[in-house]
């Protein structure tokens, strides 16, 4: 099948379409039907007539986004009109969805008058705290926007023309700087005169581009001053005519430092391109096909190319995704009246400043594991990148109150978390942890110092301020590493190979020599295995937490910190615990990691360390041990061990959280079931701390949880030890280790 089939069946295939209403409160009972509608819908409705703005409080008007169009001008299509258009727009409701959880109706108006589209537009004002206009034809999306943007008092923004321009400046701001270019003396070329040229040159001037310095081509040449006196240029394109002699695009790029192409493709030579400034800067956007082939542009010179185009199958891919769902995420957040110059450039500086940081290893995944490293081939964030959304919308928002667009004032640490929050329940359960972590920051040693995500990791916990990372390698290998990343900071080091390092060689063998170690052995363990010099390092209070396991097997990984760290004094049993984030409830899995087939005793230690944990994450345990029995119904040997683990937790005064069991997985997570069929259980509400009866069943069923059950997993998190110690996953990606440390720290904090 083609693609164009593919599509044909992607988008007939039940339900037709794209996009769906969704409720967002219970209707299971009559009640909740009267609360939503008829007799209870009234007090809201009285609420908003005494005050239109508790329109925001009691609907979905302050996340919804009319996506409008007329089907003049869609993208690669032309002037399909209005229905053939709504799959277009339909997908761009998609993107807001999908990238900055904002809602959307799209709005198709069979109207060719310009004044008939925005009386129709303006009057839906009531409905939506937002407009984003697509693929409109020009002059008259100019006319529509501005006449739009005057009469209402809600954000307006035409996507076509303001996206590519923020887009791309944030690209022109990296690239003149990788160029060693100031903005104020470039000389910028544009290979079209549309809607999104004059924009965008228009935005490349707020940015500091003198107007000057600017000039517009089209299909009959040069926007020059005799051709704005006979009448050729529209109202938008005349203040970009300049005073030259009429020309063509060839004689506009000769000497040019920017080319930006929003024309048609294949129009750039490579002669054209050999004529440009030193080092030149090549945006050619046109899609399908740019205006010079990527590979074209590149060969033509043996300087420093640097190219951006409009497709995903090369570098610096200019995609308006990054944009325009952050953009009005932030405007909606606020209750912006207008999306301004100050929230436009604000948006591209802070996408700038992004592409300058490291880049997750989830992003480098989903673009094919290729280097994602600040650079000429690495402008502008990826539009998978989920930092987007905390990273670029506060950044608008914060633009919108210092401009006065704002009706409301947010507290931008407080709404950073907020977004965060949006990418998951995960982020908003670690963003806990960090939080507590970085107000009393603790040395945290990380083992395999030299592997490149360690490093990583190590440069994030300096830049937020969670941890103080050690990292344990040699001196030389970290520095070249973190100088080839492009890492700004100062890494410190314990080398085992280059310090005095005698009084832990002593450590270890008074803690070892009675298991059959030999002082040599000593020696030599703590100069080439990392993970016993990280052991010995915590046992002897250099540091304060470790991490490991990132390039090892889980027991070999473990078996260091166990043999010299130990369990604590109150603890003869270590477990691991994975953290299950699902959209509105946390589970707590224990134990996933670490013994095969624990007794009565080793199961009820387990709960209460887990439960301990919970805490820390500031979840109140209600702790369920888990059997295919439900309080007796079967009697082994198997089933006896979790109800006897609950009778000694049942008995201990230390445990102040209900727990209960043997009990079966749905009876202790759906709540009709416990308080239905067994209301003598100590637990009234599901339970969100599962004690698994063995290792088998444990790690089985945290994986089937997060695979078919679409849970975000954080873990192993090890819980029992004399001091913190987490155990990483082979394959983890920095994000884990930034997260484990945040935990590890907030365990140091406890002791």
């Amino acid at each position: 099948m083609t693609l164009e089939d593919d599509a044909r069946d992607y988008h007939r295939r039940p339900p037709a379409g794209k996009v769906e209403i969704a409720t967002t409160k219970p209707t299971n009972t009559q009640r909740d039907l009267s609360l939503a509608y008829s007799p209870g819908v009234a007090a809201p409705c009285l609420d908003i007539a005494d005050d239109e703005t508790a329109a925001y409080e009691y609907t979905a008007k302050g996340n919804l986004v009319g996506v409008v169009s007329n089907g003049s001008a869609v993208l690669g299509l032309g002037d399909i009109g209005a229905q053939a258009s709504k799959p277009v727009m339909e997908g761009k409701g998609v993107l807001f969805k999908r990238f900055a959880d904002i809602d959307v109706f799209d709005v198709e108006f069979d109207h060719d008058d310009p004044q008939a589209f925005v009386e129709s537009v303006a009057a839906m004002e009531p409905t939506f705290g937002g407009i984003n206009l697509e693929d409109i034809k020009a002059p008259e999306c100019f006319e529509i926007e501005e006449s739009l943007r005057d009469r209402m008092d809600i954000p307006v923004f035409h996507d076509d023309q303001h996206g590519t321009a923020i887009i791309s400046g944030a690209a022109l701001l990296n690239a003149a700087d990788i160029a060693d270019k100031e903005l104020s003396s470039l000389n910028v070329t544009f290979s079209g005169a549309g809607a999104a040229a004059t924009a965008t040159a228009r935005f490349y001037v707020s940015l500091g581009i003198p107007h000057e310095n600017i000039t517009l081509c089209d299909i009959d040449g040069v926007l020059s001053e005799s051709r704005a006196e006979a009448g050729d240029l529209d109202e938008y394109a005349e203040p970009f005519a300049r005073g030259v002699d009429d020309g063509d695009l060839e004689d506009a790029i000769e000497g040019a430092d920017v080319l930006v192409g929003l024309s048609v493709g294949g129009i750039v030579s490579q002669e054209m391109v050999r004529s440009m400034a030193d080092n030149p800067i090549i945006f050619a956007m046109a899609n399908p096909d740019p205006e010079i082939a990527y590979e074209d542009a590149k060969d033509a010179r043996d300087d420093t190319v640097i190219m951006a185009t409009g497709r995903s199958d090369y570098p610096n891919q200019v995609n308006n995704v990054l944009g325009f769902p952050f953009i009005f995420r932030g405007a909606l957040d606020v209750r912006a009246t207008e999306i301004n110059e100050e929230m436009k450039r604000a948006a591209a500086e802070a996408l700038a400043n992004l592409a300058r940081q490291d880049v997750p290893d989830a992003v480098v995944k989903a673009y094919g594991d290729g280097p994602l490293q600040f650079g000429p081939d690495y402008l502008i964030p990826k539009p998978l990148d989920q930092r987007v959304l905390y990273e670029v919308t506060p950044a608008v928002a914060e633009a919108a109150m210092e401009s006065g667009a704002a009706r409301r004032e947010r507290d931008l640490d407080d709404y950073r978390e907020e977004l965060e929050a949006r990418l998951g329940k995960s982020r908003e359960m670690m963003r806990v942890v960090l939080n507590k972590a970085a107000t009393n920051p603790k040395r945290v040693v990380l083992a395999e110092g030299e592997d490149e995500k360690m490093i990583r990791a190590a440069s994030q916990l300096v830049e937020e301020g969670i941890a103080e990372p050690l990292l344990v390698g040699r001196t030389k290998e970290i520095l070249r590493t973190a100088e080839d990343l492009g890492l700004d900071f100062d890494p410190t080091i314990a080398d085992p190979e280059s310090g005095e390092w005698n009084h832990y060689v002593d450590h270890l063998y008074e803690r070892r020599q009675r298991k059959g170690l030999t002082r040599t052995e000593a020696a030599e363990l703590v100069r080439s295995d990392s993970n016993y010099f990280a052991s010995v390092m915590v046992a002897m209070d250099d540091a304060d937490a470790m991490l490991t396991g990132l390039t090892h097997h889980y027991p070999s990984a473990l078996r260091p910190p166990l043999q010299i760290i130990g369990t604590a004094d109150d603890a003869d049993y270590a477990a691991g615990v994975y953290m299950l984030t699902f959209r509105n409830r946390v589970i707590f899995c224990a134990d996933a990691t670490v013994n095969l087939d624990p007794d009565e005793n080793v199961l009820a230690e387990v709960t209460k360390h887990t439960a301990e944990l919970a805490r820390r994450f500031n979840v109140e345990p209600r702790a369920a041990l888990l059997s295919y029995s439900d309080f007796g119904s079967v009697t082994n040997e198997g089933t006896r061990k979790p109800r006897d683990a609950v009778e000694q937790l049942h008995a201990d005064p230390d445990v102040d959280f209900p727990v209960d069991g043997e009990m079966q997985a749905d009876t202790a997570l759906v709540e009709e079931m416990l308080t239905d069929s067994y209301d003598f259980a100590e637990l009234d509400e599901p339970a969100n701390v599962l004690v698994f009866p063995n290792l088998e069943a444990g790690n089985i069923g945290y994986k089937l949880l997060q695979r078919l059950g679409g849970a975000e997993a954080i873990g192993p998190m090890l819980v029992g030890m004399d001091k913190p110690v987490h155990v990483l996953q082979r394959g983890d990606e920095v994000k884990d280790i930034v997260n484990l440390a945040g935990v590890a720290v907030v365990d140091a904090q406890e002791e």
